[in-house]
């Protein structure tokens, strides 16, 4: 039986985010910055993962292969942030990203989360459709005037 399932994401993971962190098309349709990532702003980010105390980073993996990442990270007050990549691409618009999206939020109900929001690009039609399946719902329009490389972002949010 195929099974899709969140791992803690641990050092060996790390070929994975190079991989995914260096793929322009993924790039374009995430909320995080469109420039080169240099390979000591990947490491030193990486190392930031595998530190944290505070936050979840998971490796989502189906049938054994990982396929993505998804991470709750504490913000202010009861808030999380969530953030979702499926870096595969043959495993892109087949709803594992929904799929993580629940398991996630089953986790997050375990661990005494109460909100959870995200930011995603506007324009990526198939990430918000997920998310609202999910349960999640538009919130507003976020600008970053001084971010050249995203300008504006959709906040979405889900209280548990």
């Amino acid at each position: 039986m195929s099974r899709l399932f969140l791992i803690k994401v641990k050092p060996s993971d790390k070929k994975y985010f190079v991989k995914w962190w260096r793929d322009r098309e993924l790039l374009k349709l995430t909320s995080g910055v469109l420039k080169p990532i240099s390979d000591k702003e990947l490491h030193e980010h990486f190392l930031k993962i595998l530190k944290t105390k505070k936050d979840y980073h998971f490796i989502i993996t189906f049938n054994k292969k990982a396929i993505g990442h998804i991470s709750l990270v504490k913000r202010s007050g009861s808030w999380h942030e969530t953030q979702i990549i499926i870096g595969e691409i043959n495993y892109r618009n087949k709803g594992y990203g929904t799929k993580a999206i629940r398991r996630l939020i089953k986790k997050s109900r375990r661990l005494k989360v109460k909100k959870i929001y995200l930011e995603v690009r506007p324009d990526n039609f198939r990430a918000i459709k997920a998310y609202e399946k999910s349960g999640f719902v538009k919130t507003k329009i976020k600008y970053y005037p001084k971010n050249k490389y995203l300008r504006k972002t959709l906040k979405m949010e889900l209280k548990i």
